[in-house]
């Protein structure tokens, strides 16, 4: 499968789903986790983050998953667009594919910024407050989203 994006056009490797919730999604979320390579202590933090949602909220974790993601994805950014020498804030709709990584990338970053505590316990956190609409990853949304509603006069430079 080939995609476009303006001038190239690039093969897109396709995910496999991961093993345990067959889910391409997961498998997608744990490459965001991952660090350095080490995709099987990727795979042990979120698992044990997903056992840890189930045993604390006794909710279904790839529900509580689906759901945090989509709290987070966001809708609007701004870019940064020269016109003449200056350069303008332009908010423009978020396509759905860069929505969802940014969203998990948020997820996985707002985990990490907190200290004290090992991995799957803080993404747990993060991921049962981001189902619960809130968290640093749904603040990180809120604040694009307020940018992007406070350059809206610049929206007609998009293009």
């Amino acid at each position: 499968m080939f995609e476009e994006t303006g001038k190239k056009k690039y093969k897109v490797q396709p995910i496999t789903p991961d093993p345990v919730y067959n889910s391409v999604m997961v498998s997608k979320f744990i490459n965001h986790v991952m660090r350095k390579g080490k995709k099987d202590t990727a795979r042990k933090v979120v698992y044990n983050a997903f056992e840890n949602i189930k045993k604390k909220e006794k909710k279904e974790p790839l529900e509580v998953f689906e759901k945090a993601i989509d709290n987070v994805a966001p809708s609007m950014e701004v870019r940064s667009k020269r016109v003449g020498g200056a350069t303008y804030q332009v908010p423009m709709k978020v396509n759905k594919k860069r929505s969802l990584s940014l969203s998990m990338r948020w997820i996985a970053g707002a985990a990490r910024e907190k200290k004290g505590k090992p991995m799957h316990e803080k993404l747990c956190e993060e991921l049962v407050s981001a189902f619960k609409n809130e968290g640093g990853a749904v603040k990180k949304k809120e604040n694009m989203h307020k940018m992007a509603k406070a350059n809206k006069a610049f929206a007609y430079l998009a293009k």
